[in-house]
Parts: structure tokens; C-alpha cells; sequence
């Protein structure tokens, strides 16, 4: 249906329905939901292209996934996709890994004005080259952390929960506390694993292990817990960075004959739904992670609107949920 068409329903001029179409505050109310209405009734989906001619604007973002697999980033996405649809965006998603030749081929929508901004969740290493391919175009970090530039961000200190984590364990009596991380080219894993050492030599735990998984998967997990097994000395706890690793940990750790957690305790970070699918259940850092989505998007729209807005660094709350694991 056109939009003459949905103004003869309405019974008011094809100005008025382009007017509400792209929220004009000039639109007298009873028109509005007049509009509206007619709009529901005949299910009408406005011309992207054509809205974009009139107003220079796509009402689509890009966002850049660094691991759709990983339940983390999915539920992030979600929480971008519902903000952005409450303000009448569209997202389209690229499950980059971080991979900056992936990156590149999808930043090429910026070029044709395809897309009015970008989330991205890429590494920090990444960051130079995005900000070359990104140029002016209104951008949002989210759940990694840029050091300097130009580019909000939206996280939770990974520092602070990393140290209650292994504060926790070390109260609960554990002496040998190692960590399975992931890769040090995010600045999430740098971090994480500064509040582990920070809070280790706070303690005064000279005991320490740290081994890295090749991807943030079951099966990583699997095999950075069966290299601290081998060990001479084996930890009688873990703290995995993700609560992907964290399972596949427990997988190696039942598989050796031992106990979760009476021989070994294992903790992880997220707060994602697996954390309470494993046997037992699992203790972790629980992140807000859709909440994190939605403000990311939020700061996003506030670029787009206004692009000489300041940057901002936004942390969000975060808690530990102490399960049958530890």
C-alpha cells in the first residue's frame, strides 16, 4: 500500500502521514493516531529508499559481531535489535570475529550511505584500522573498550568483578586458583586478567596459572582445562572467562575422574543461560547484557542526532550469582 493510499484511509493529507512517518512533533495528536491506525490496519511498510531520500537517513545500523556463537554477543545483539526497533531502526548484523578484512568488506555499506552508524564488538588491536574505515561515521563500542579516540563505549569494569571472583574463591578456601582466558587482543581478556593477578597478589597468593583458549567455545574450554590437569600441581579452582569455557572445564574435569566442585571449583563470567544449565550449576559474573545492548544503540542514536556529542565511556552494573559449582 502507497503512502496516498494510507492517507486516504486516514482521511488526512499525504503531508500529515510523511509528517508522523518521520516522527515530526508538528503533527496534531488525533491526526497521529489516526495514521497510526490506518498504518496497522493495512500493515504498510514504508520505502527505506525513499524515506532515506527525503530525511538522508537510512534508519539502519550495522553492527559488528565479534562472535555470534558466543550466547553472550546474542544476547547483546538482542538488546541492540529491541532498542533500535522502539526507535524505528533496522539493524544488519556481520559476525566479523574480529577478522578486519570481514570488518572491511561490510563497512563498505557506509560508502553508499546504506547505514546510519556502527556498533562494533571487535578487539582493541582492531581499533586503528576501524577508525580508518569508519571515518566520521557515528560510532559505538560495545562490551570492549577503546583506550583513546573519538568512540563511546558501554561495558562493565572487568577489573572489579574479575577480583570479587577470585576473592570469593580464595574465601571460600581455595589455594590454587587458575584462569583459563581467551585471547589478550581484546581488551576484555587483558583485563579480566589484570583483576585476576591484581587480586591474587592482594591476597598473597603466590600460586598461579593462566593457559588460553583458541576460541570461546565447549570444546576450548574443554582442552585449556585438560592442560592445567597436566600440570604437576593441579588448581582446586578455576575462574573461566566465559561461561562457554567454564562448561567445557567441567566436561574435563568429570572426564578425569574428579569432582566439581569437592575437588576443583569452577566459576565462570557472563551470566548467560548455560550457567544454569550445567550440572551443577554455575557459579559466575553476571553482565546485563541485553541492558548493555540497549545502551549501546541509545548512545548510537544520541551520535547520529548530534555528531559533535562529546564520547562517552558508560559502565553498567554487574553481580556475582554464587552456584553449586564453588
Amino acid at each position: 500500500m502507497s503512502i496516498q493510499k494510507i492517507a486516504r484511509l486516514a482521511g488526512v493529507s499525504v503531508a500529515t502521514v510523511s509528517r508522523v512517518l518521520n516522527n515530526s512533533d508538528t503533527v496534531k495528536e488525533k491526526n497521529r493516531v489516526k495514521v497510526l491506525e490506518a498504518i496497522k490496519a493495512s500493515n504498510y511498510q514504508p520505502n527505506l529508499l525513499a524515506r532515506q531520500l527525503r530525511t538522508s537517513r537510512s534508519s539502519m545500523v550495522l553492527v559488528l559481531v565479534s562472535d555470534i556463537s558466543n550466547p553472550f554477543c546474542a544476547e547483546l545483539v538482542k538488546g541492540i535489535e529491541e532498542q533500535a526497533e522502539q526507535n524505528g531502526y533496522r539493524i544488519l548484523l556481520c559476525n566479523s570475529g574480529s577478522d578486519i578484512n570481514r570488518s572491511r568488506s561490510s563497512l563498505q555499506l557506509l560508502s553508499g550511505k546504506i547505514v546510519d552508524g556502527v556498533i562494533t564488538m571487535d578487539a582493541i588491536t582492531t581499533l586503528p584500522e576501524l577508525t580508518e574505515l569508519i571515518g566520521t561515521t557515528p560510532w559505538v563500542q560495545c562490551a570492549e573498550y577503546a583506550d583513546a579516540g573519538n568512540v563511546s563505549c558501554v561495558g562493565i569494569s572487568d577489573i572489579d568483578a574479575s577480583r570479587q571472583l577470585v576473592r570469593y574463591l580464595a574465601g571460600k578456601g581455595r589455594q590454587r586458583i587458575a584462569l583459563i582466558n581467551h585471547d589478550l587482543s581484546y581488551k576484555y581478556a587483558q583485563l579480566r586478567q589484570q583483576g585476576y593477578q591484581q587480586e591474587l597478589a592482594s591476597l598473597q597468593q603466590d600460586w598461579q596459572a593462566i593457559t588460553y583458549a583458541s576460541e570461546l567455545s565447549f570444546h576450548a574450554g574443554k582442552q585449556a582445562m585438560e592442560t592445567l590437569l597436566k600440570r604437576e600441581t593441579r588448581p582446586d579452582a578455576v575462574f573461566a572467562v566465559s561461561d562457554t569455557l567454564a562448561a567445557g572445564a567441567m566436561s574435563a574435569i568429570e572426564q578425569a575422574g574428579l569432582r566439581v566442585p569437592q575437588d576443583i571449583a569452577v566459576a565462570g563470567f557472563d551470566g548467560t543461560e548455560l550457567a544454569e544449565m550445567v550440572s551443577p550449576p554455575l557459579t559466575t559474573i553476571v553482565q546485563p547484557s541485553r541492558d548493555i545492548g540497549r545502551k549501546a544503540f541509545t548512545l548510537l542514536l544520541t551520535k547520529i542526532e548530534n555528531p559533535d556529542s562529546p564520547s562517552e565511556r558508560v559502565i553498567m552494573d554487574w553481580r556475582l550469582e554464587v552456584r553449586a559449582s564453588t
